[in-house]
């Protein structure tokens, strides 16, 4: 061989590598480009499954690729769509062992660990963010959390205005390393119904300080509506300001300046005290977190939900009527599970107490909680007039507030015998400058605590002026009200304060609701 055909076939040698390598590197590229098989942030090890109802699973692949899913014995497959979504769903599960969940497309996930039984959301404001460390006796509770069958999850991420499709977190195992810094009242009511019903459960925490119940809601289904419009349009100025922290404070010093008129003039402070979050991504803003929150752990298959909110909306109260069964509708469209059981807590005793009676804003929004459970079925409040603190916005006796809320889902859910609701204004009768108060859901019968005598009632005659009333239990659902003041009354209200003296009970230990017979315009009646 010449020296020349030697150089030559080097080259040619050389040129072929090359194009081998240039190959290779685009196969590996074109490998490397390719979206892996995905799976969000709820399903992961530890995780809990609902069970006796069929189990949505979906994630992220190529567009137009083939995802095989199993769990225990079964297996499902699906396509990812054009935008690589893909969704799967599951007959009901039913196993006493662990199983693992598979997803294999191009490449294999795999998830640990899963138990099936019961899963409840819980979610809401500060009270319901409130953690387990926190609450009177929370090292103890902390301490004794050995529960290795009840699955802890926190939901966090900031406010959006367009679609989350998922979030940064994962299950826990219920351990004293786990449970401090999660949902107190979430937990509590976790853990009595593991301890009642002996299955595991799973708790996802999906709550924010200071939430409106707006923001919880998608936008299109409040926009054009007269109700909600100027709340849209007041929060929308707010995210567009270039300068947010001026504008808030000038609606601060504005709003001091007119609750100080208030206070001199013996009038309760207006609604709506402005406080400071962030406009554009923060949780006041219609439908941050129903984005940001909610839509990343939706269809997941769920038992029900435990909800605790209504502070922040205190002050539009009247408003509140409409928009919290929205809130419970708009959930239960969404999910694609029916008319999933959905248990709050009515707003606790809170501020000074009023030395006469008189209108405010808190019991308003409890009004307006309790008118929820005639609109919608498959709905129970938990009543805590008696639980709160008047300096705390926060009262740290969150245990008695979860087993409350819990009767309603053991006797409604799981087919317990309890009494498990307290005690509603049914109908009144006048007779004699007196009138009769009559009520439903009583269980064993009416009784007091601390005294004998009924304390919490007022009443009024035509010219609307109310002052305190003599009380007496006249029978097993019946109490007699009446003033020597008022000759003549025309209404009745019970426990209608921020922080009412009251103490009217069931036998089961559950608290009278609070109510009123008159249709009178409220404080917050044109709140917007």
């Amino acid at each position: 061989m010449t020296v020349a055909n030697t150089t030559r076939d080097t080259r040619i040698s050389r040129a072929s590598s090359t194009r081998v390598l240039s190959a290779l590197i685009v196969l590996l590229a074109a490998a490397g480009a390719q979206a892996e098989v995905k799976l969000p942030a709820i399903f992961s090890d530890h995780m809990v499954l609902q069970r006796e109802m069929k189990v949505p699973v979906w994630g992220w692949a190529d567009p137009g690729e083939s995802v095989t899913v199993s769990i225990g014995e079964q297996k499902q497959t699906a396509s990812a769509d054009e935008k690589g979504h893909w969704c799967v769903t599951f007959e009901p599960l039913a196993s006493d062992q662990p199983l693992s969940l598979v997803a294999e497309g191009n490449n294999r996930v795999e998830v640990q660990d899963i138990l099936v039984g019961e899963v409840w959301l819980c979610s809401g404001q500060s009270n319901m963010e409130f953690k387990v460390k926190d609450c009177w006796n929370g090292d103890l509770d902390v301490s004794a959390a050995n529960f290795p069958n009840i699955r802890l999850l926190s939901v966090k991420g900031p406010g959006s205005q367009e679609t989350v499709e998922d979030f940064k977190g994962h299950w826990d195992v219920c351990s004293p390393k786990t449970v401090g810094n999660f949902s107190a009242v979430g937990y509590f009511f976790g853990r009595e119904l593991h301890e009642q019903l002996n299955v595991p459960i799973g708790l996802i925490d999906n709550s924010w300080g200071g939430s409106a119940c707006e923001a919880w809601i998608r936008r299109d289904r409040m926009e054009g509506n007269p109700q909600y419009q100027p709340t849209l349009e007041a929060e929308d100025k707010l995210a567009a300001d270039p300068d947010p922290k001026a504008a808030f404070n000038k609606r601060q010093a504005d709003w001091e300046e007119q609750a100080a008129a208030a206070r001199k003039e013996g009038k309760p402070e207006p609604p709506n005290k402005p406080w400071w979050n962030d406009p554009v991504t923060g949780q006041l803003r219609a439908a941050n977190l129903y984005h940001g929150r909610l839509e990343p752990i939706k269809p997941f298959a769920i038992r029900g939900v435990i909800w605790y909110q209504g502070e922040t909306n205190a002050g539009r109260a009247y408003q509140y009527r409409e928009m919290f069964p929205l809130l419970v509708k708009s959930w239960r469209e969404d999910w694609g599970e029916g008319d999933f059981p959905f248990y709050w807590v009515q707003l606790t005793n809170f501020n000074a107490q009023q030395s006469q009676p008189g209108d405010a804003w808190w019991p308003e929004l409890r009004e307006a909680q309790t008118m929820t459970l005639d609109r919608l079925p498959n709905t129970g409040q938990a009543v805590i007039i008696d639980l709160g603190e008047a300096a705390d916005i926060h009262p740290r006796d969150k245990v008695d507030v979860a087993r409350r809320l819990v009767r309603w889902a053991l006797a409604r859910d799981y087919g317990r015998e309890m009494v498990y609701q307290s005690p509603r204004y049914d109908s009144m009768e006048k007779k004699d400058g007196a009138i009769d108060i009559h009520f439903k859901d009583v269980g064993g019968g009416l009784r007091t605590v601390n005294a004998g005598r009924v304390d919490g009632f007022a009443v009024a005659g035509n010219d609307h002026k109310w002052v305190w009333a003599d009380a007496k239990i006249t029978g097993k659902d019946q109490v007699e009200v009446h003033s020597e003041k008022v000759a003549e009354p025309v209404a009745v209200r019970y426990a209608w304060a921020d922080n009412p003296v009251c103490n009217l009970y069931n036998t089961a230990g559950l608290p009278v609701t609070p109510f009123r017979t008159d249709d009178w315009p409220g404080v917050t009646v044109n709140a917007r």
